[in-house]
């Protein structure tokens, strides 16, 4: 153990394992699966999620066994009950985040024996963080020469370790880190220690370019709409010397500035990117989904369409400079954060070969564009929206609509979305929803009433369609798959802060002694199933393949007293969860526990025909998926690794294999 003026910890054993060496291969190309890798947080960086192996399919799914766990517990001051990591793999080795410290682990990629362990001890600094714990992976870079796993704290500092040792990197920055809290164009507030701004996810590294984005509190009540700004950072990958800077609030004199009325740009904050980044390395360019600026149900105090709030925007890899943007949401109000990683395929559109980049959205709404002039794939409508009657708002018009694909998960709230599986029930969610505003996509948000409404009913915002764990695309078949919520409904209401909560007119709440409402009907969700979905999505047509609930009917619905008798087909589970390809098959776990006969009470990772969308095999998982799963080869033999979390279990990394006997 060894202990450095960072108040650092590196375990270190193993360090001359052969196979930490092969993990210092020459990277000729960019980063790809098809070596039987899973080099960067998406496989490659390009957003895919697929790899080519087959040795795992529809004929012997079910037979998988486990061939190793990682338990977490020990890797901080307490265990961690939301591991979200994908692991990476590079020469046989497997490097993730775990923890509620957010140590950074090296582990044998066929035993699961720890090789090095590194952790950071931030204290109040890491303690105050916006987005603490595990986060959701790391970065991987070689020369040829030397390796290096690169990550980001909970208190915002770019750490560069030696993946062969674990060792921090001392010609990086300030010996092995650089604090994202300096050199950012704008001072952070109120202090370094304290200052509301942080990372969770992985740094993408493009050729040798390290870019990082920015997080802060999730909720609807911020402090302050003076928050501090998510502006994006390119790093040299070998010094950490900052290359370049982002602005996703406009500065003065730069584009778009003169979309925040009023000179509203200068106070606004937020605006950054909390999810994965992806790249075309080969092209040089960098794709940032943007989020909501401060705050996500209230714009009063940023009249206009706030550029690049709720916007892909395409910047130079090198330099930094925006080519191209597209803006989803104009005066986003709610909550439509861009949480997906965008994904880059080359597809065949009426004959025409188009290099594409698609983006799932909380909407359930796919939103394509040619990569490298931001033109849609297919046209956009402008489409009038309602205008609110929130005092001091600032509502825009319209909203741009693609015409493809169609959506594919439940957005906005009607009456014929609501539960329906009785005549009995379906009366009384016609009354629970009487006390809510009801409306399609882009429903503005309401002052919550006691008397009504308590608030707009949606669903998209904050937790519907497909969040941060986004879909994985195909690129020998074009097919996208995507993974959606259809019953995680949000209560858009508005009132005025409490003194001392905040400084903004209105945040996220209810009227005081209205309740919360009618989210639920006798325990059953409000809205009708599927809960959850996965589709496939093919890229070259715009149209839905297939789509098949996915997960088993909840404990909840299956054994209601209310439903006895009542015939009703697998509704699926909601919770938007990460999907893998592989040659053959779609592969997602369950995002909830379920008790079914004869298998133990708990989750199923379920491999599907991708062709077809038919389940064709699973295996038991002892809680619900909470990370993406990867897949890797090793020695002639496929595993598949998957994190679990949730409840009263803590994080866990399971890796399955074939039996001895069944691989070939």
């Amino acid at each position: 153990m060894r202990f450095s003026r960072f108040n650092t910890a590196c375990l270190c054993l193993l360090a001359s394992s052969p196979s930490l060496a092969r993990a210092q291969s020459a990277r000729t190309a960019p980063f790809s699966t098809a070596a039987g890798e899973w080099p960067s947080h998406t496989g490659d960086t390009r957003g895919t999620r697929y790899s080519p192996l087959d040795q795992i399919t529809a004929a012997n799914f079910s037979t998988l066994e486990v061939a190793w766990r990682f338990k977490t517990d020990q890797l901080g001051p307490r265990p961690e009950f939301k591991l979200e990591g994908t692991p990476l793999m590079v020469g046989n080795v497997l490097y993730t985040t775990a923890g509620t410290r957010r140590a950074v682990v090296a582990l044998d990629a066929v035993t699961g024996e720890l090789l090095w362990m590194h952790s950071e001890n931030e204290g109040a600094r890491g303690a105050a963080a916006p987005r603490p714990l595990s986060g959701r992976g790391l970065a991987y870079w070689t020369d040829g020469t030397s390796a290096r796993i690169l990550y980001v704290t909970p208190g915002y500092r770019l750490i560069a370790l030696d993946a062969r040792s674990g060792a921090r990197i001392r010609s990086f920055g300030d010996s092995g880190a650089v604090d994202l809290k300096l050199n950012m164009d704008q001072p952070i507030l109120p202090d370094l220690e304290t200052g509301e701004i942080g990372y969770q996810g992985a740094p993408t590294v493009a050729r040798n370019v390290v870019i990082i984005g920015a997080a802060f509190r999730e909720g609807g009540s911020p402090k302050s709409f003076r928050n501090n700004k998510g502006d994006i950072r390119g790093f040299d990958v070998r010094t950490g010397k900052r290359l370049w800077t982002f602005h996703t609030i406009p500065r003065k004199g730069e584009f778009g500035y003169d979309t925040w009325l009023n000179g509203s740009a200068e106070n606004a904050g937020n605006t950054g990117v909390w999810t994965q980044i992806t790249a075309d390395e080969e092209l040089g360019l960098v794709y940032l989904p943007i989020e909501s600026p401060t705050g996500d149900y209230y714009g009063g105090h940023r009249p206009g369409d706030n550029l690049y709030g709720e916007s892909l925007v395409c910047v130079d890899l090198l330099t930094g400079v925006r080519k191209w943007h597209y803006q989803l949401v104009r005066h986003p109000i709610w909550d439509f954060d861009l949480a997906a990683a965008p994904i880059l395929a080359d597809i065949t559109v009426g004959g025409k070969a188009i290099k594409s980049v698609a983006l799932p959205t909380k909407q359930g709404i796919l939103y394509m564009f040619d990569r490298v002039t931001g033109k849609p794939i297919w046209p956009f409508e402008e489409r009038a929206v309602e205008k609110g009657d929130v005092p001091g708002e600032w509502y825009a018009p319209t909203q741009p609509m693609p015409t493809k694909p169609a959506a594919y998960a439940r957005n906005g709230v009607l009456t014929t979305d609501l539960i329906d599986f009785t005549p009995a029930l379906k009366d009384a969610g016609l009354a629970a929803a009487s006390r809510f505003k009801l409306g399609p996509i882009f429903t503005p948000p309401v002052l919550s009433k006691t008397e009504g409404p308590l608030a707009t009913f949606s669903n998209g915002p904050t937790n519907g369609g497909s969040n941060w764990p986004g879909g994985s695309y195909d690129p020998e078949t074009h097919m996208l798959y995507l993974s959606a919520t259809n019953a995680s409904p949000s209560a858009l209401g508005l009132v005025v802060p409490a003194k001392g909560v905040s400084d903004m007119d209105y945040i996220r709440g209810f009227a005081p002694g209205a309740g919360r409402g009618g989210f639920t009907v006798q325990g059953l969700p409000l809205l009708k199933p599927p809960y959850g979905t996965i589709s496939a999505i093919d890229l070259d047509k715009g149209d839905i393949v297939w789509q098949v609930p996915h997960g088993e009917t909840p404990d909840a619905v299956r054994n209601h007293e209310a439903l006895k008798g009542v015939s009703i087909p697998r509704t699926g589970q909601a919770g938007s969860v990460g999907t893998l390809v592989t040659k053959t098959l779609v592969i997602a776990g369950d995002p909830e526990v379920t008790t079914l006969a004869p298998r133990p009470r708990g989750a199923v990772l379920r491999a599907y025909d991708k062709a077809t969308g038919k389940e064709v095999g699973g295996v038991n998982l002892p809680a619900p998926q909470s990370g993406s799963p990867m897949t890797y080869t090793v020695g002639g033999k496929q595993y598949i690794v998957i994190a679990v979390s949730g409840g009263p279990y803590s994080g866990e990394y399971i890796a399955f294999r074939l039996p001895t006997a069944g691989a070939r």
